[in-house]
């Protein structure tokens, strides 16, 4: 967004969200805008960064705003991208978050893809990223485990200590599943899912691939589902030849959020924030989208 001030817009917007009977409230992160980068949107060869990537504030420092300000909602990473932070000292931040929220975070955690991003801030090169992200795993189940925490790994070594404070209760970590060696390690070692919107047939084909390879592997315990839809919302109905998933009117959206709740996933996160110019329209729109789920049923 072009006119967004952090201190005074993230309270006034998670209050809003809560107020206006949203479940959860969610960050991700960019740490910069290169100009010209070194390669486009996903790695994708020239697809444009969008322009709300110019600024992005740090996402645990965003959800510390919204936590103080709300009772309710949960608070999710989409995500944080794990290399680019130390894993003890992201383990600590997280769990301070959830001990002053009162055990309301979501640990959405990536590996990230902007090799500008890697140059810049990363603690590990690009390709040991799945070993990281690996790590930092084990990093946080110790941190958020029971003294004395002792670790040793390839980047972190934790003598035995006693680290506080811990989480309110165990913070759910979701991971995505873009590759097979990601598949495996959801499957193994997260508590949940988050997969990007791209029609509502690939999310079904998706989740059956996850859930027989959950199976295949052994495991019995529920799989977490939060599925992130970036939206463009339009005043008026969307008519063009094709139409996107989220793009069009509030009551298209809804319709769009119909379809992939029927998959079964449990939880949809909307990002509202493309096309807005400031605050106070974010809240219009989230209002008018909200408005239009709740009466398709949602």
């Amino acid at each position: 967004m072009k006119h967004f001030t952090v201190g005074r817009d993230v309270p006034h917007v998670a209050r809003f969200a809560e107020e206006t009977g949203f479940d959860s409230l969610w960050v991700f992160e960019r740490v910069l805008f290169p100009d010209p980068p070194t390669q486009g949107l996903w790695g994708i060869p020239g697809r444009p960064w969008p322009g709300n990537y110019r600024s992005v504030a740090d996402p645990l420092i965003t959800l510390t705003l919204a936590a103080a300000v709300t009772e309710r909602v949960r608070l999710g990473t989409s995500v944080l991208v794990a290399p680019l932070h130390g894993p003890f000292q992201l383990a600590r931040a997280l769990a301070s978050l959830d001990a002053a929220s009162g055990g309301r975070v979501v640990a959405g955690l990536g590996t990230g893809w902007s090799l500008d991003e890697y140059a810049a801030a990363a603690s590990a090169p690009y390709e040991q990223r799945g070993r990281f992200l690996d790590e930092t795993l084990d990093v946080c189940r110790a941190v958020w485990g029971p003294d004395p925490v002792a670790y040793e790994g390839t980047w972190t070594k934790i003598a035995p200590s006693e680290v506080g404070p811990k989480p309110a209760r165990p913070i759910p970590v979701l991971l995505p599943a873009n590759s097979p060696r990601a598949a495996r390690r959801l499957v193994d070692r997260a508590d949940g899912w988050m997969p990007g919107a791209a029609g509502a047939a690939r999310l079904a084909e998706e989740w059956r691939r996850l859930t027989d390879l959950a199976a295949e592997r052994g495991r019995t315990a529920p799989i977490q589902s939060v599925l992130r839809a970036n939206a463009r919302y339009t005043p008026k109905p969307y008519d063009g030849p094709t139409r996107a998933p989220f793009r069009g009117s509030a009551e298209q959206i809804a319709e769009d959020l119909v379809a992939h709740a029927e998959v079964g996933v449990e939880e949809i996160l909307i990002d509202l924030q493309s096309g807005v110019r400031d605050a106070r329209e974010l809240t219009d729109v989230a209002a008018a989208v909200h408005a239009a789920a709740r009466a398709a049923g949602l």
